[in-house]
């Protein structure tokens, strides 16, 4: 919206404010403050959640973040295959996240691109990953959140949910969201959210959130953009309007319409259709 790139245009840009509200290394951040604790609260807000962690500059600055605060170099976890809807950072080789841990992927099942969670349940139990990253970048159904996390406690393992792609749709009530089942949760602000390019970290757990914090700085990042992080409080506020919610049941609708009619062309769909606004 408007609103969004007027204040990612803001000169807040030019404020430095490593550290957190109230916990800053520089002097004159009371106003930054402000706009930081104002998209906290509606981050957790919209997505009905205790901790949320805005300053990550991206969605692989959030992921790699999680990383640094749950695993150790070497340490396995599960995470999609990039040629079934995976993305780079769940454990690509060419990415960090595939060249510091042992990767074992999991997929989606060839005759129908479904996700087997049968099979995901088998390898889980073969291979024992400390963390089982579920989320994607092009997988165009319902993930079963609560599947995923009997998976995981199967086994004591950590639940991670990347729903970068989703979070709009979640944030309006169109596909069950990852919060009550996932440890953390990572998530841009852009794509589907229509905020400004940048990462958010929600979860629940107090213990897991300061291991969050110290993650995002110093771990992995200095000062953050304050003028992108205003920019996620201007959008985290549009969406908990009324109006967003019909806009997310629109988006899904019209993905609906548009694979049923690229379906009637005589054109395949991969999994045979869409529960998102992904095809």
């Amino acid at each position: 919206s408007r609103a969004v790139l007027e204040a990612q245009g803001s000169i807040m840009t030019n404020k430095y404010a490593e550290g957190y509200p109230g916990k800053r290394y520089y002097g004159g951040c009371q106003f930054v403050d402000v706009a930081e604790e104002l998209a906290i609260e509606r981050a957790k807000k919209l997505f009905g959640c205790n901790f949320a962690n805005v300053q990550p500059n991206s969605g692989s600055q959030m992921n790699q973040a999680v990383f640094l605060a749950l695993l150790q170099p070497g340490d396995t976890f599960m995470g999609l295959d990039l040629n079934s809807g995976g993305h780079l950072t769940h454990g690509s080789p060419v990415n960090m996240s595939g060249k510091w841990f042992k990767v074992v992927s999991y997929g989606v099942r060839k005759d129908d691109h479904l996700l087997d969670m049968d099979a995901i349940e088998k390898t889980a139990h073969e291979t024992k990953p400390k963390l089982i990253l579920a989320g994607g970048t092009a997988y165009s159904r319902i993930w079963d959140w609560k599947r995923f996390r009997e998976i995981a406690d199967s086994i004591g393992a950590y639940l991670m949910v990347d729903m970068a792609h989703i979070a709009g749709l979640v944030a309006g009530g169109v596909h069950p969201s990852p919060l009550p089942y996932a440890h953390v949760v990572t998530t841009t602000t852009h794509k589907s959210l229509r905020g400004p390019r940048g990462g958010m970290i929600l979860c629940n757990d107090e213990e897991i959130a300061k291991k969050m914090n110290s993650a995002v700085f110093p771990g992995l990042q200095g000062g953050p953009l304050m003028h992108v992080i205003a920019a996620k409080a201007v959008a985290l506020g549009e969406a908990l309007k009324p109006s967003f919610k019909a806009y997310a049941e629109s988006v899904v609708a019209n993905a609906k319409a548009l694979a049923s009619s690229l379906q009637e062309t005589g054109l395949d769909i991969v999994s045979g259709g869409t529960d998102n606004h992904l095809m």
